[in-house]
């Protein structure tokens, strides 16, 4: 599918998106966060935080810098990786802002192949589904959203028919789903969920703002149900360990992020053994005699 890479911004430079809708991007640039992780600052006068970011000096001055005459009340955290959370205590004791948002990470995920969870994330507040924060001229909904997490939480600001996606949904790329914390299944339920919801303009923690926003995540749908039929036919042509899938359904991607495509093929089997469609031996997968009548 196709994304809008283009952003224009510079580090350091807090960018007005809105009215009462600042962002500053990290300068963490890399290859699961593009250039950056964007943190946004909501309202004026008293304001909120969504995400942070990693732990950068440069970052933090940025943010303070940007909100400078104002009072930070609220930092909200989406989820607990490295570019998105570990911001959270410094500039708790910068501001005396209190911290809500995901619950901490279970204590054993496993590998992740991207950012490491923020292990010293410990929210005020932990927010649950639903939950409605306000302050002077915003409210924040938390809209609960595993997949790319387990406890992962995207942010409506309803009033202004506005979602902060995180990661859930990017502007530059689709989500890296890693097993045991990321869950392909309940990512495609996620999705259903935000399609149900009315807001139509979505702002990434990384890439440019999503306009039309129902139609891009129909478009993920679609995307990571090719992925699956792509890996049931590469099953069905005895291709059964995922180092080799990756290979066939990956051609042109870097071998440095091999890596990460087979623990996004993982999610998908994953998810086809829970649907009955696929069976796991030590490493090999090989499709089901469910499947294969069904095909027939």
């Amino acid at each position: 599918m196709k994304f809008n890479r283009e952003l224009d911004f510079t580090y350091g430079e807090a960018d007005e998106l809105a009215p009462g809708l600042r962002r500053v991007i990290a300068r963490n640039p890399g290859p699961f966060t593009f250039h950056g992780t964007g943190t946004y600052i909501i309202g004026r006068g008293e304001v909120a935080i969504i995400d942070p970011g990693p732990l950068l000096d440069d970052h933090l001055a940025a943010i303070l810098a940007a909100t400078k005459g104002e009072r930070i009340t609220h930092i909200f955290v989406t989820h607990t990786h490295g570019d998105h959370a570990p911001l959270a205590v410094p500039l708790k004791k910068h501001t005396d802002a209190i911290v809500l948002g995901c619950a901490p990470a279970p204590a054993a995920i496993g590998p992740s192949h991207e950012e490491e969870h923020d292990i010293g994330y410990c929210p005020d507040r932990i927010l649950q589904d639903g939950d409605r924060i306000e302050g002077p001229g915003w409210a924040l909904e938390a809209v609960h959203t595993p997949g790319h997490t387990a406890t992962h939480l995207c942010f409506a600001w309803a009033e202004r028919n506005i979602l902060f996606p995180g990661d859930h949904v990017m502007g530059w790329s689709t989500t890296i789903v890693s097993p045991p914390d990321g869950d392909m299944a309940a990512y495609m339920q996620s999705l259903d969920k935000l399609e149900a919801r009315p807001e139509s303009l979505y702002y990434p923690t990384h890439g440019a703002p999503i306009e039309n926003a129902h139609e891009h995540i129909r478009a993920l749908r679609q995307h990571r149900l090719q992925r699956e039929a792509q890996l049931l036919d590469l099953l069905g042509q005895g291709i059964s360990a995922i180092p080799a899938m990756v290979e066939a359904a990956y051609p042109d991607l870097p071998r440095m992020m091999h890596p990460a495509a087979e623990r996004s093929v993982l999610a998908h089997l994953r998810k086809l053994q829970q649907e009955g469609l696929v069976d796991e031996n030590h490493g090999a997968y090989t499709l089901t005699d469910a499947f294969r009548k069904y095909r027939k």
